[in-house]
C-alpha cells in the first residue's frame, strides 16, 4: 500500500489539529496534554532508534524524499500513530520557526520521577539546580550523551526540558538521556539511600578539579546561571572542586562548567 494514502492532508491555518499542535509550544498546554514537540529528521530518527516513535508525524509538502523519513512514517503507521502532510508555512506556525525543518513529531512526555532512575546504569549523572535557560538545559543533555552519563536530574524550578527550545538544543539527547525532576528535599534523601557521590564546582573548601577523588556513580551538580548554588546545597556535597580562571571572567557558563567537570570525572574514573 502506498504510505501517502494513510496521510491526512491539512491546508488551513485554522484547522483544530494545527491549533492543538501549536499549543504544545506553551508549557501549560504541554503539561495538560502530557505531550511535546520535536522537529527535524535527524532528531526524530535518533528518537526512533532509541525506541521513541512519535504519536503524530507532521511532514511538509514538497520536501525531498529520504529513506529515513520513509522508515519513520512506516513505524508511526505501524504503531497506530497519525501521519499528517501540510504546507511548509503551516509547519512553521506549528514549530514557531520561519524556516522550519521538513518534519516534526508529537511525543508523549517521559516518566521524570526519581524512582524511574537506575543509578547503577552509568558512572556519571548530571544534576542541574534552578537552570533557567532552555539552551543550557539542552547543552547539558548533549554533554550527558557525549560522556555516557545516565541522565540529567533537574532540581527545583528549572526550565522545561520538553519545551521546543530545549528539545531543539539537545540535538536528540533528550531521547538518549534519562530525565528526572525533583525538589532538593526530595533529591538529597533519594541520593543518600544508595551509592552516589555528589560533586559541585565551588570556592568553599574546594580542591583542584583535576585529579580530585571522584567516585562512581558521580553526580555532578551545577547551579543557577546567575546565582550559582545555594550555600546549603554546596555544604551537602561530598566533594567541592574548583576550576582555575585564567582571564578576567570569574566563572564559566553553567552548562560549560558542567561539561568541563564531566570530562574530567570521566577521565579520572576511566584512568
Amino acid at each position: 500500500m502506498n504510505p501517502s494514502s494513510d496521510r491526512r492532508q491539512i491546508t488551513g491555518f485554522s484547522n483544530p489539529t494545527v491549533k492543538y499542535l501549536r499549543s504544545l509550544r506553551d508549557k501549560k498546554h504541554r503539561k495538560a496534554a502530557g505531550k511535546f514537540l520535536a522537529e527535524g529528521l535527524r532528531l526524530l530518527t535518533d528518537a526512533r532508534e532509541c525506541g521513541h516513535v512519535p504519536e503524530i508525524l507532521v511532514m511538509a509538502s514538497g520536501r525531498d524524499p529520504h529513506p529515513l523519513l520513509d522508515a519513520l512514517e512506516s513505524d508511526v503507521t505501524a504503531a497506530g500513530g497519525e501521519v499528517i502532510e501540510t504546507t511548509p508555512d503551516i509547519l512553521g506556525k506549528i514549530t514557531g520557526k520561519a524556516n522550519p525543518q521538513a518534519v516534526a513529531g508529537v511525543f508523549a512526555e517521559f516518566d521524570t520521577s526519581l524512582a524511574s532512575l537506575d543509578r547503577s546504569a552509568a558512572p556519571i549523572w548530571l544534576v542541574a539546580q534552578a537552570l533557567r535557560d532552555p539552551g543550557n538545559l539542552g547543552t547539558m543533555l548533549r554533554t550527558g550523551d557525549a560522556v555516557g552519563a545516565g541522565g540529567l536530574i533537574l532540581i527545583d524550578d528549572c526550565a522545561d526540558p520538553f519545551s521546543v527550545e530545549a528539545v531543539r538544543a539537545s540535538m536528540g539527547a533528550v531521547f538518549t538521556q534519562k530525565l528526572a525532576r525533583a525538589r532538593w528535599d526530595e533529591f538529597l534523601p533519594w541520593l543518600r539511600t544508595g551509592p552516589g557521590q555528589l560533586v559541585a564546582a565551588s570556592l568553599r573548601d574546594a580542591v583542584p578539579y583535576r585529579g580530585a577523588p571522584y567516585q562512581a556513580p558521580c553526580f555532578i551538580l551545577v547551579g543557577n546561571e546567575s546565582q550559582g548554588l545555594p550555600e546549603e546545597y554546596e555544604a551537602a556535597c561530598d566533594l567541592r572542586v574548583t576550576m582555575p580562571m585564567r582571564g578576567r571572567a570569574d566563572s564559566l557558563n553553567a552548562a560549560m562548567a558542567g561539561a568541563v567537570l564531566a570530562y574530567e570525572v570521566l577521565a579520572e574514573l576511566e584512568g
